[in-house]
């Protein structure tokens, strides 16, 4: 069972543009997406939305429970473009604040259209949101 429902989940992927927030790359770049928690689960992070952000499986397994400032310097050195940490440390900042109502709208919608299946969900997104 997953720690979060698909919705929020969708939606969290729609806030951030299908884009990992640390390296830039996007589903459109072959990135696998996953959610990683700013605060980890380790460190007594939780599940708000606040405290997640879109992460590629790659960012997310090499991040570990490392701090954001920690982290950000890694992410900066394996960027889409040239990028410093300070700038991947305001990406993630500017993600954490956006609001998520208009996505979840978005979301639901998604899941609620027949075709639309968990295994193809990110294929069905990168369509509609073209």
């Amino acid at each position: 069972m997953r720690w979060i429902r698909l919705q929020p989940r969708l939606a969290i992927y729609l806030r951030d543009k299908l884009t990992c927030t640390w390296c830039g790359k996007s589903v459109h770049d072959g990135a696998e997406l996953t959610l990683d928690h700013c605060k980890p689960r380790s460190k007594h992070g939780g599940n708000k939305p606040s405290n997640l952000v879109t992460s590629c499986l790659s960012c997310n397994s090499r991040r570990g429970d490392r701090s954001l400032a920690s982290f950000s310097k890694v992410a900066a050195q394996h960027n889409v473009v040239q990028i410093t940490p300070q700038s991947v440390l305001s990406r993630v900042a500017a993600s954490r604040r956006r609001n998520l109502d208009k996505h979840l709208a978005q979301a639901k919608r998604l899941l609620t259209h027949p075709a639309v299946a968990e295994t193809a969900m990110l294929s069905a997104i990168v369509s509609v949101t073209q």
